[in-house]
């Protein structure tokens, strides 16, 4: 795999590009709608407004060039390619920790699409490349920032 590669869902790439598409259609015009008022007010050299358009705009220029990038080296992962035998990107996996018993079920994404909070994490994280390949009733010991995680592989599903 190209180490340049970015390892997307498909509803990771389609977020990607909707997102893309509501900036380029949408966002530049209402930035350059701004900048064209704040122009209007006269002297741009001290002009509060047009600073904070034109911040604005480099910010949106920035994330647009960043999306676009990940859209060009973004690899989706075929869904049809996903048995479930094994952790892999886009599936659900169930884990105990083996020494509280706690249950916890992950999404493992890519890294742009992570969200721990919501139970999708990526796959480059300790704990996703630690599972990633497993499979039920595999035990693997994750090294983490806060000591050893010992988790139990309980079952593999389809996200």
């Amino acid at each position: 795999m190209d180490s340049d590669q970015i390892l997307l869902t498909q509803e990771g790439y389609d977020n990607i590009v909707k997102e893309h598409e509501h900036l380029v259609s949408v966002r530049r015009r209402e930035v350059a709608e701004r900048i064209k008022e704040a122009i209007s007010y006269g002297d741009i050299s001290e002009n509060a407004e047009y600073d904070s358009a034109k911040n604005e705009q480099a910010e949106l220029e920035d994330r647009i060039v960043k999306l676009e990038t990940m859209m060009r080296k973004g690899k989706v992962i075929n869904e049809e390619d996903l048995t479930g035998e094994h952790v892999n990107l886009g599936l659900r996996v169930l884990v105990k920790d083996r020494k509280t018993a706690d249950q916890f079920e992950y999404v493992i994404v890519g890294a742009t699409e992570a969200d721990p909070f919501n139970g999708r994490i990526s796959n480059a994280s300790p704990v996703g490349k630690g599972l990633l390949g497993k499979a039920a009733g595999d035990v693997v010991d994750i090294q983490t920032e806060l000591g050893t995680l010992s988790l139990e592989v309980l079952n593999i599903r389809k996200a």
